[in-house]
């Protein structure tokens, strides 16, 4: 059920996602940043990566759909 393909497409949503999330969250919590990751602490790394899996789950469902996975 699980192959190399459906991992790479998760991990590509969530590298877009934090990708996107770094430039697009305004308001940026207080704390230290320190994941290594410039201006994304944890609880933006959490909401980011969130999404990524809902955006990865649709990617993945649609992509299985129309049998290319």
């Amino acid at each position: 059920m699980w192959s190399a393909k459906i991992a790479a497409v998760m991990i590509i949503c969530n590298l877009l996602t934090i990708g996107i999330g770094r430039y697009a969250i305004k308001m940026r919590s207080a704390g230290p940043s320190s994941l290594g990751i410039e201006g994304l602490g944890l609880p933006e790394l959490l909401a980011t990566t969130s999404l990524g899996h809902i955006i990865g789950a649709g990617t993945i469902l649609g992509l299985k759909s129309i049998q290319y996975l």
